[in-house]
């Protein structure tokens, strides 16, 4: 086989699997994850299922990729939003807005990253780079407002809410109309500093 023959396939079996993902996260915004099927993947892309096995070892493994690209892209719009801001409080502002409004935009995605159970480790050393930066948004906005509290907790914490919140007003279980009353409350309660006990 000639280098050439060799680029051109390696680059065809790149579309391919790009083509798998996109497909899948395609299907799940607008019929759900139970939709996506390998049966219906293969019937969409037009391959066989054994050559969407060739790339995937299944249903989860394909939603774990799509996962993955759904970090990559969150933390590229956190990233951009916080460059919008002047102020830290802006900052905050700009990156739970980013935020919100992305999981606002896509719901099935926004499940499949925080909510279905994939074979991605979160909070460890091997977890994989996306989801590092994705976080690595939180932590660097928050270390402002930490004020001698653990950084890495209170982004936790902060995420942890904002998360609650989105979710929750997905799914329906929170008014929609609240949802920028909700998200100013948050913020103030995220940049009020502790309160400290009286000195002795």
């Amino acid at each position: 086989m000639s280098l050439q023959t060799q680029k051109r396939r390696e680059r065809e079996r790149a579309r391919r699997h790009q083509l798998i993902i996109t497909t899948a996260r395609e299907l799940a915004e607008t019929e759900g994850w139970d939709a996506v099927t390998t049966r219906r993947l293969a019937e969409r892309i037009e391959y066989s299922q054994p050559v969407l096995y060739s790339h995937f070892a299944g249903k989860n493994a394909i939603v774990a990729a799509a996962a993955l690209e759904g970090f990559d892209e969150l933390a590229a719009e956190l990233s951009q939003a916080r460059a919008t801001a002047d102020t830290p409080r802006q900052e905050l502002v700009a990156l739970a807005r980013a935020y919100a409004d992305f999981g606002r935009a896509h719901p099935a995605l926004y499940v499949a990253m925080f909510t279905l159970a994939v074979d991605l480790p979160f909070g460890r050393p091997d977890t994989p780079a996306p989801l590092q930066a994705a976080f690595r948004q939180f932590h660097e906005t928050m270390s402002t407002f930490a004020d001698g509290r653990d950084c890495g907790v209170f982004a936790e914490v902060a995420w942890s809410a904002l998360h609650g919140l989105v979710t929750l007003t997905c799914a329906g279980r929170l008014p929609g109309d609240h949802h920028e009353r909700c998200l100013t409350t948050l913020i103030d309660q995220l940049t009020t500093p502790p309160e400290r006990p009286p000195a002795p």
